[in-house]
């Protein structure tokens, strides 16, 4: 696999034109028809032998959408296929104040959590930054936006793979996708979902990057979230609640729970006090899910009733809450299922 374009900064391709001889103008032509979502070889402008120069070293298109799902509420969903072949998948749902991409870190997962089919096929590799950032370009060029006038206006880093599992390459991502001159989504319109890597949270909220912090924590206590979530035997929620504290003290940013509704699991009366007992007072909300079903995996969700019965719990007993709307579940709307139905089927073919 060659390398990708896209990983480089603006002032990065800078320097690679002056190392390849060129004019300084040619890295404004080269970066402006990447964040454009053009292959190499369209990027309006370039010299022949500019263009050659580059495709000899790095690949013209690094992430390409393969296939395009449409649900019936207008979600869709993306299986990308990168340049050497491996596939992961993205969601582009459209709200009243924008567009929201959900975009994948990693090629598969090896945090196997229990509601998630990300995980059951363990981890390939991480994407690198620019494999993030070509997703967003490749979607923003597809639904018509431009760098200027954006498609795609908020980003949610909640695909295939742990975010802070590919410290890295997500940090520089974020930067990319931010970098004035570029796609210049704020960080404020960007959340960024981790199960609860307690260390990477204590340093992110040292970037200067004040992304939305969503932990997947979906249990008041260690014991229960242990059963869906093999990442809790490494860190306990209270060790998680201190580091989301931390977080909210560098970047005044409110901190975000997922809270996955499971049948028979975390629905009870009791689940419900346990909740407001633990996050009582703290400066955060509680983003309830009607669970998205996975085939492969053992757990059930519950009814909308149900759903808006627990809801209820949580605001009579004084917690910030909403129940997201369930989307794109005819299309298989849960992180991972797309590739893994994909993967499923070309193996057995």
């Amino acid at each position: 696999m060659k390398e990708i374009l896209q990983d480089l900064t603006h002032a990065e391709l800078a320097a690679l034109m002056e190392e390849m001889g060129e004019k300084k103008y040619r890295a404004d032509q080269l970066y402006r028809g990447l964040m454009q979502g053009k292959r190499v070889s369209q990027v309006p402008g370039l010299p022949a032998a500019l263009r050659e120069k580059l495709l000899e070293r790095y690949e013209d298109e690094p992430v390409r959408i393969r296939e395009v799902f449409t649900s019936a509420d207008g979600t869709e969903k993306y299986l990308f296929e990168l340049a050497d072949g491996n596939l992961v998948e993205g969601v582009l749902m459209r709200y009243k104040y924008g567009n929201t991409q959900c975009v994948s870190t990693q090629v598969g997962c090896r945090m196997n959590c229990a509601f998630c089919a990300s995980g059951l096929n363990g981890l390939v590799r991480n994407l690198t930054a620019g494999e993030i950032l070509g997703q967003v370009l490749a979607v923003n060029a597809r639904a018509g936006g431009t760098p200027e006038k954006r498609a795609v206006t908020n980003i949610v880093l909640m695909g295939s793979g742990e975010p802070l599992d590919n410290y890295d390459n997500t940090v520089r991502f974020l930067r990319a996708v931010s970098a004035q001159g570029g796609i210049c989504i704020s960080p404020r319109n960007i959340s960024l979902s981790t199960c609860g890597i307690v260390p990477k949270m204590y340093d992110l909220a040292e970037e200067g990057l004040p992304v939305n912090l969503t932990v997947s924590l979906h249990a008041a206590t260690d014991e229960e979230r242990i059963r869906i979530m093999p990442v809790a035997k490494a860190y306990k929620i209270e060790e998680i609640l201190k580091a989301c504290d931390y977080y909210f003290e560098k970047t005044g940013r409110r901190y975000i729970f997922e809270y996955s509704l499971i049948a028979g699991e975390n629905t009870g009366r009791e689940q419900a006090e346990k909740l407001i007992s633990l996050l009582s007072g703290r400066p955060c909300h509680v983003n309830l899910i009607r669970l998205n079903e996975v085939k492969e995996r053992d757990l059930r969700g519950i009814s909308e009733k149900e759903a808006y019965r627990f809801l209820g719990l949580l605001e009579r007993g004084g917690l910030s809450a909403t129940l997201r709307r369930q989307i794109g579940a005819d299309i298989g709307g849960a992180c991972g299922q797309l590739r893994a139905g994909y993967l499923q089927n070309n193996t057995q073919n």
